[in-house]
């Protein structure tokens, strides 16, 4: 209503009281990060970022073969080639694969925290740190997680957050870089906005001008997320608490599933269990069946074998398609990271649902444990 009031939505209209620019340094103080840039996704975020860390054509990102697929859309946008990395047993990068898939060519690599379960970040920035390449860490699915206590988006040279409906915190669309980095963040900061090399504290005399586009975030977005912001951590305790309420009934659910293994599971808040064994991806195909549960290998352009756009090289110009710059064949098939699959045709998400009461929860875990797979459907005459 504040922002309304003065009939000001866009933050460089809005005088001295930008909602956008309150964000930005509630962001830097949650984070515990020096520089924070609101933009409309985190798509966006990823873009700026691989921008002001200098990746362009004929460079090569080591992206998880399991997230959403704006993290491998990002290196394209920037003219560089996105290269898959197998996930481990905890859903993130695996720091051995990562290992495996650095070239002369690797410029970055996005570790990705998904669904509340954060990365194995030190070997990852260990790997980084022996290669020269700069860690985005995209923490779209993880907004205040914490890893060894370090909130995530605060340990690599940058990190991005989401905001759109599906995030911890949220206004439909949405997101923010997060750096220590000056450079990196000048540079994303006049890739965010064109008109940025005339306003103040952007473009300084000894800056690299780069031209821009226009990702720049609304003051009512703005207005929406830092009232969320400010009850993140208590929003991140009910996670916590619900997690331990399925845990506590999960040993006696039909199935036998098991937690995937957690990088910090003393803040763990998010939940996925996967089954062994050799009918393992039967398993979690009925235990899916339940309320708030879904099988990771059903989530569509997550999985890497969905992501056609970024196999698709660019009809539109070939000159700009920027896998012409690059200096081999990136395998992005269907066998380019055959143990991710494996992974995920096992594992199940398990919702958590912090705006429901604890009552709620435990009424619905106890429910779920009781709860019998629906039955096959009969196969047709035709397949009989």
């Amino acid at each position: 209503m504040r922002v309304l009031g003065r009939g000001e939505l866009g933050r460089y209209s809005a005088g001295g009281v930008s909602e956008v620019a309150r964000l930005e340094r509630e962001l830097q103080d949650v984070i515990g990060v020096r520089h924070a840039l609101a933009v409309n996704s985190g798509t966006s975020a990823l873009v700026a970022a691989l921008v002001g860390a200098g990746v362009g054509p004929g460079d090569e990102v080591l992206v998880p073969a399991y997230t959403w697929v704006s993290t491998a859309a990002a290196p394209l946008a920037v003219g560089a080639v996105p290269v898959l990395v197998d996930v481990d047993a905890s859903l993130t990068m695996d720091p051995v694969d990562l290992a495996r898939k650095i070239t002369p060519q690797s410029r970055a690599v996005i570790p990705v925290h998904m669904q509340n379960l954060v990365c194995d970040m030190d070997p990852i920035m260990t790997a980084a740190a022996a290669n020269g390449l700069t860690v985005i860490e995209d923490a779209c699915q993880a907004i205040g997680l914490r890893y060894k206590g370090r909130r995530v988006g605060s340990i690599g040279h940058a990190g991005c957050f989401s905001f759109n409906q599906y995030k911890n915190i949220r206004s439909g669309e949405g997101g923010a870089l997060l750096t220590d980095d000056d450079r990196l963040f000048h540079r994303a900061a006049m890739y965010h906005d064109v008109g940025s090399y005339t306003r103040p504290g952007f473009a300084t005399d000894d800056a690299d001008l780069i031209v821009g586009v226009n990702l720049r975030m609304p003051e009512l977005s703005a207005a929406v997320l830092r009232p969320q912001l400010a009850t993140l951590d208590a929003q991140l305790l009910r996670r916590r608490r619900h997690r331990r309420i399925m845990l506590e009934t999960l040993p006696s659910w039909p199935g036998a599933p098991r937690p995937v293994p957690h990088h910090d599971p003393v803040s763990a808040a998010g939940l996925a269990v996967t089954f062994d064994g050799p009918d393992g991806d039967a398993d979690a195909i009925a235990f899916a069946d339940r309320r708030g549960v879904h099988r990771l290998a059903d989530t569509g352009r997550h999985v890497y074998t969905n992501w056609r756009s970024i196999r698709t090289r660019n009809p539109l110009h070939p000159r700009a398609d920027p896998y012409r710059d690059a200096v081999r064949d990136v395998d992005h098939g269907p066998d380019a990271c055959p143990a991710t699959l494996d992974v995920l045709a096992r594992t199940c998400v398990v919702d958590l649902a912090p705006e429901l009461p604890t009552p709620v929860v435990r009424l619905l875990a106890a429910r779920n444990r009781a709860a019998t797979p629906r039955p096959a459907p009969r196969p047709s005459v035709a397949a009989r």
